[in-house]
């Protein structure tokens, strides 16, 4: 079976496994290309087939020598549908992992639910040991009350007023107006159950009371806050309120687990493609554009070498850099420069203006996006049938 991408509402429907096995091995190559980290022994990946979760796990492994332990919720393939990206990212790690003599293992199901939580830790008991370090990094559309079998669904919407703005398609280029209407409280409120806290101090204590969270352990849970351009949608909006809720988290998670001097921490990420970001309008031009001007600067730093700076710079140091006035650590440093943000908004004012109404920036993000699918990957015939999906 050939296979081919097919972008559908800028979500890709399809998966390459071949391609996938290389944009892992890329990234194992460049965190083994740069000097070993003294870090974590024991890591739980919560979110991790794909973007910041996949590779926090990779610099884990293969810059720390850790055992991994890694939770998401991805689809076998069939005989007719490729699997999706996440599932062919986590065959390669394993893979490479076994290979490089490290233990590796997954879970795949639901991270919300107790039996997934139960299952993880079992595992993480017969196999790792407490762990040392926990990464929280999950974008999810919905969640379900293991009690109550309510479901709760998360909505990118602005709070307060109608947001009027952009959004690109992927395949084409093509710009488009938008309008979000503002969100309802029981929205805000699903999304702060879907996206907030809540779920990453469940975890805690889960790892705590099942003894399996080591004393002094790290945990981290990833963020955003991004520009003045996509506030009225994200930060200021649903999305925003949760993330607030998430970071909120961080010191009742010290507090909480204070006996076992856990240190709970936020990272705040740069922008960059994701299967999530895709789908948000506004952020895929704003992105398109930041490509543009932080490649130009040589700023640009995909996800690999975002979580590589994160322990290298912040977590597993001797002298970790300062934190901001809110006491998060900020990846997102040279995306938020003065004359990085002043030249995107430049940009983003031509744009709106021209008469094209074309994002010719739109390449970058399009071949970054296909390439976390497993497409458009240096050394891969795309021509060739794969046998297995």
């Amino acid at each position: 079976m050939k296979i081919e991408p097919k972008i559908r509402q800028n979500i890709c429907l399809t998966a390459h496994p071949e391609g996938c096995r290389e944009q892992v091995r890329e990234q194992i190559a460049y965190v083994q290309n740069q000097p070993a980290l003294e870090g974590p022994k024991r890591v739980l990946v919560v979110g991790a087939s794909n973007g910041y979760g996949l590779a926090a796990r990779i610099v884990s492994a293969f810059s720390c020598g850790a055992a991994t332990a890694g939770v998401f919720l991805e689809k076998p393939g069939t005989a007719t549908r490729t699997a999706t990206v996440g599932w062919y990212n986590n065959i390669a790690l394993e893979r490479e992992a076994q290979n490089a003599g490290l233990v590796a293992f997954s879970v795949n199901g639901d991270s919300f639910s107790p039996e997934v939580k139960n299952e993880t830790i079992q595992r993480i008991g017969d196999e790792l040991g407490p762990v040392d370090c926990v990464i929280y990094s999950i974008a999810a559309p919905r969640r379900i009350d293991p009690e109550t079998g309510q479901i709760y669904s998360s909505v990118v919407k602005p709070i307060g007023q109608r947001f009027s703005g952009k959004n690109v398609d992927i395949k084409t280029g093509a710009l488009t107006d938008v309008v979000a209407e503002p969100a309802t409280e029981d929205e805000i409120a699903e999304t702060i159950k879907v996206m907030g806290g809540e779920d990453w101090m469940d975890w805690i204590a889960a790892l705590h009371e099942q003894n399996m969270l080591d004393r002094g352990a790290t945990t981290v849970a990833l963020s955003y806050v991004g520009s003045d351009i996509t506030a009225p949608l994200y930060r200021d909006g649903t999305i925003g309120r949760a993330k607030q809720d998430l970071e909120a988290t961080a010191s009742k998670i010290q507090h909480r687990f204070a006996d076992q001097d856990v240190q709970a921490v936020i990272s705040v990420n740069k922008a960059l493609v994701t299967r999530a970001s895709a789908v948000i309008p506004t952020v895929t031009v704003y992105i398109s554009l930041l490509y543009t001007v932080m490649k130009r600067k040589g700023l640009h730093e995909g996800c690999i070498q975002q979580m590589y700076r994160l322990f290298r710079d912040y977590l597993y140091t001797a002298d970790p850099k300062p934190l901001d006035a809110d006491g998060r650590i900020r990846l997102d440093d040279w995306e938020m420069r003065e004359d990085v943000q002043r030249e995107v908004v430049e940009r983003w004012e031509q744009m709106k203006d021209a008469p094209s109404q074309q994002v010719t920036e739109i390449a970058e993000f399009r071949s970054e996006f296909l390439r976390h699918h497993g497409f458009e990957m240096p050394g891969i015939d795309y021509d060739q049938d794969v046998e297995e999906l």
